[in-house]
């Protein structure tokens, strides 16, 4: 990223302000029960094999309101029914074994039903004319209440358009969405609805029913220019807005290819989670807002690939992470994002999810990290602005081929850009399933690492570490630059190297043994 020296300078003094009030924590150490390796060797490399391209991103320009308009099929009418959820495989999730159907006996007071739709297309204003009132109702212009699920079967088009001004899913009564055909939400507001306070249902329990939606494999959901609230709880496939495959034994039963859609300029706030999906592929998310939600803002899960998330704004999320993606989310790209004020981190890459691309993205003022990779090796952070963290600008957790090209990490709490080892295996069992390896290494190309609490870098037990043309400007301690970890042994070789004589440094172990201590 090449700034001007006036903008560069512009954002140093104003990211020096902002961490006036940054407390600075003690560095964490190598993990516990890990050895570094004893030496290292302090070399120039060759410059050309650093050299990359900026990143080629996805062309977005077709991810239109007008596009996702030409993919309704309105030629064929629907057929709307009212029927009990019992024996409907796309409610099995809720109202299967382990008494799962209590929650919709209470709720409705009977026999659980759902709202059809099947073999064709309706809209929602037609959808109300159909089904008797107390299930589906305008309560007043262009407002309608739902006190019924409404499932969209697999030959179903459902279309939630400008007609209604607003869908409220009843909390009392049980109400949600599940897709197992095609949603189209545009130019509209859905949200979870509490009738006996007549307003949002706001966030109260993890364990409080709240109204979601739910799409399963083999569909298409579209949600345009629209606001969603107050949605999800902590129950699984109910977090809020969630696309999920359905178990391997249902999808290889019912023959269901991975769901997928696109979410764009929307909005979405106080739910569970933002948006979810698990086994999900193509799925885009652009130009949208996930504000004051509850665990996670963006969260893709488990073997979901070729993901867009660009253009979005996500902050004030309450428990956890602005953006994250974990358990094997590969070939995904994120970029052109703004990630802030989120209880965690801004954005974190997790648990074997490699060969992803992070460029561009304004990530600031987050409660820990800014950029947080775990157990991830092989992708690129490009062009990130990573100002004014409470912890480190861009942490790096046993992960190898980490590659750090043209970031600003800028006036954050501790370092710059980290890098460490840690052993998991007795503090996270369900961590420690996913098979890894305590190493990491870390390429370090251009950018900045500026007036950050604890130092520009430390890197600990790293297989290997590439540093060239790495600006590191306005050390806050009176003692001026300092490297940590292992670069701080060999601080005046590497400055010397990078500094002074302009070239690519490789710090290498002479011993690559990071065995476990007895």
């Amino acid at each position: 990223m090449n700034l001007q020296p006036k903008l560069r300078y512009s954002l140093l003094a104003s990211a020096l302000l902002l961490a006036a009030g940054v407390a600075q924590a003690a560095e964490p150490g190598t993990a516990k029960g890990l050895q570094q390796a004893k030496t290292y060797t302090v070399t120039s490399a060759p410059v050309e094999p650093l050299h990359m391209e900026p990143p080629k991103l996805p062309d977005l320009t077709g991810y239109t309101a007008q596009a996702v308009q030409a993919k309704i099929d309105r030629s064929r009418k629907g057929k709307v029914s009212v029927r009990r959820m019992l024996q409907e495989e796309s409610l099995k999730e809720f109202i299967g074994g382990d008494n799962k159907a209590a929650e919709w006996v209470q709720r409705q007071q009977g026999i659980p039903q759902a709202i059809f739709v099947d073999d064709g297309h309706v809209d929602l204003t037609e959808l109300s004319k159909q089904v008797p009132k107390q299930y589906l109702s305008e309560v007043s212009p262009g407002v309608y209440l739902a006190r019924l699920p409404i499932v969209v079967g697999q030959k179903g088009v459902l279309e939630i358009n400008g007609k209604v001004k607003e869908l409220r899913l009843s909390q009392e009564r049980g109400a949600f969405l599940v897709n197992d055909g095609k949603l189209f939400v545009s130019d509209t507001q859905v949200t979870g609805w509490r009738e006996k306070d007549n307003g949002p249902a706001s966030f109260r329990s993890p364990k409080e029913f709240r109204p979601f939606l739910l799409s399963w494999g083999g569909t298409e959901t579209y949600i345009v220019n629209s606001k969603m609230a107050s949605f999800g709880y902590s129950q699984s496939k109910s977090y809020g807005v969630s696309i999920s495959q359905y178990t391997p034994n249902m999808a290889k039963k019912m023959g269901r290819a991975e769901p997928t859609g696109w979410i764009i300029g929307s909005e979405f706030s106080d739910m569970w989670y933002g948006f979810y999906c698990y086994e999900t592929s193509d799925f885009v998310v652009k130009d949208s807002t996930y504000r004051d939600n509850i665990v996670y803002g963006i969260d893709p899960h488990d073997r979901s690939h070729r993901l867009i998330i660009a253009g979005n704004t996500v902050h004030g999320t309450r428990k956890k992470h602005g953006i994250i993606v974990s358990r094997e989310v590969n070939d995904s790209w994120i970029f052109n994002n703004k990630s802030y004020d989120n209880k965690l981190s801004g954005v974190v890459i997790d648990r074997n999810s490699v060969n992803n691309l992070i460029a561009y993205n304004e990530i600031y003022r987050n409660h820990t990290d800014g950029i947080t990779v775990y157990e991830s090796g092989d992708n690129l952070i490009w062009g990130n602005k990573v100002i004014n963290n409470r912890r480190h600008g861009i942490r790096v957790r046993n992960s190898v081929n980490i590659r750090l090209y043209e970031n600003i990490a800028m006036a954050n709490g501790l370092v710059g850009v980290y890098g460490h080892i840690k052993d998991l295996s007795d503090t996270d069992r369900d961590i420690a399933l996913d098979p890894f390896d305590t190493k990491v290494s870390l390429i370090v190309v251009g950018g900045e690492l500026t007036a950050n609490g604890s130092g520009p870098l430390s890197i600990d037990s790293p297989l290997s570490v590439e540093l060239y043309k790495v600006a590191m400007l306005a050390p806050r301690k009176a003692s001026g630059i300092s490297l940590n970890g292992v670069l701080g042994e060999r601080q005046d070789e590497i400055l010397d190297l990078l500094v002074r004589q302009q070239k690519a440094v490789l710090i290498d172990p002479v011993e690559r043994q990071t065995e476990m201590i007895d």
